[in-house]
């Protein structure tokens, strides 16, 4: 399954929180749709199919524990994070004891609320290794995808073939020789700067209309994809 196929109801009631969770979700690569209080939450469960819920308890019209208890009541096995203010031992024990897979007390990071909901994608038989993600841009091994902020960015075969080599050994200083060797095979010193000039083609399509730009040149050294 590739990550874009991964569909997630978010259980938030409030909104400026659940708006900024879905963006970012979204530029992780997730599929995300939202519920504002527990019934609108139990109608979309009914009607439609999600590989993960994240759950607000404290919600409008029926609980978080409410939703969670009907969702195991009718044998539902989807995967449940909960995202609680009631961060005690108890509240804890007592959203895992009735039927959540993980629970998350706020205030949190959302890096880790992403590095959870991977966590328990894993859990259930999604690996995600075929999905590369540095940032904002992630690279769809078998879709031969890349994508920036949810915009699809076109690259060569060999473009392609290098960005892939970078993010999977992305925070690393990658020498020409080392590149030359794994993205072309060569076992020797070339005497081209076919590598330069590459690396200078990928910056160009991964860079052009961001901010941030992304592959530094170790001077000297090499190259390095950074993952900040």
């Amino acid at each position: 399954m590739a990550l874009d196929d991964i569909h997630i109801l978010l259980v938030e009631d409030e909104t400026k929180l659940a708006l900024s969770l879905k963006r970012q979700l979204s530029r992780a690569g997730y599929s995300v749709e939202l519920a504002f209080d527990g019934q609108s939450a139990q109608n979309m469960l009914d009607s439609q199919t999600f590989d993960l819920v994240v759950l607000d308890l404290n919600l409008p019209k029926k609980s978080g524990f409410e939703v969670l208890h009907e969702m195991r009541e009718q044998s539902s096995d989807i995967p449940v994070l909960i995202l609680s203010a009631r961060g005690k031992t108890e509240d804890r024990v007592r959203g895992l004891k009735s039927g959540a897979d993980d629970y998350l007390s706020k205030p949190f990071d959302p890096a880790e609320l992403i590095a959870r909901i991977e966590a328990l994608l894993r859990r259930v038989g999604y690996s995600h290794g075929n999905i590369l993600r540095t940032g904002d841009l992630i690279l769809d091994v078998v879709k031969r995808k890349v994508t920036r902020e949810d915009r699809e960015i076109i690259l060569s075969p060999k473009e392609f073939a290098l960005l892939e080599f970078f993010m999977r050994n992305k925070n690393q200083i990658l020498t020409r020789k080392r590149i030359a060797e794994q993205v072309w095979g060569y076992r020797f010193d070339t005497g081209t700067n076919i590598v330069n000039v590459y690396v200078n083609y990928l910056r160009k399509s991964i860079n052009t209309g961001f901010s941030k730009k992304l592959i530094d040149t170790i001077h000297g050294k090499g190259f390095t994809l950074k993952d900040e």
